[in-house]
């Protein structure tokens, strides 16, 4: 693969209750356990930031397929959820996609969500090995 971009982060401190971030500074941030875990929930977490990158990249995704079918997703938008449970001796991640947008028919929008996990680089990456949901709300 031709790397367009490359980004760059790096984790210090006590991994989960440590800091994160990127080579250029622009994401700087705390990390720690979420209370449901039995942590203080005082800084963001690996679920949240991974909820945040597959709802944006998504959500560009989807951009891309409405405008191969010429569609207007002007208002549209991307709600990502991450869950994170125990899965053998360690954990997994399964995430739900759902796709707000007003003004299409569900057929159309339906379309457009499948097109979308097509194209996006997280579905890409997690296909065969994460469980997607995807949902349209119209």
């Amino acid at each position: 693969m031709d790397i367009t971009y490359l980004a760059e982060a790096t984790s210090s401190g006590d991994a989960r209750n440590g800091h994160v971030r990127s080579s250029d500074g622009i994401l700087d941030e705390d990390v720690r356990m979420p209370q449901e875990m039995g942590g203080d929930g005082k800084g963001t977490n690996p679920e949240q930031l991974f909820a945040a990158g597959y709802a944006a990249c998504f959500h560009q995704a989807l951009k891309l397929a409405a405008g191969e079918k010429k569609v207007s997703t002007k208002d549209s938008a991307i709600d990502a959820e991450v869950g994170l449970g125990p899965e053998g001796d360690s954990f997994a991640v399964e995430v739900s996609l759902t796709a707000h947008l007003p003004g299409l028919d569900q057929e159309t929008a339906d379309s457009l969500v499948k097109r979308a996990h097509d194209l996006c680089p997280y579905s890409k990456a997690t296909r065969g090995n994460v469980e997607v949901s995807l949902a349209a709300i119209v």
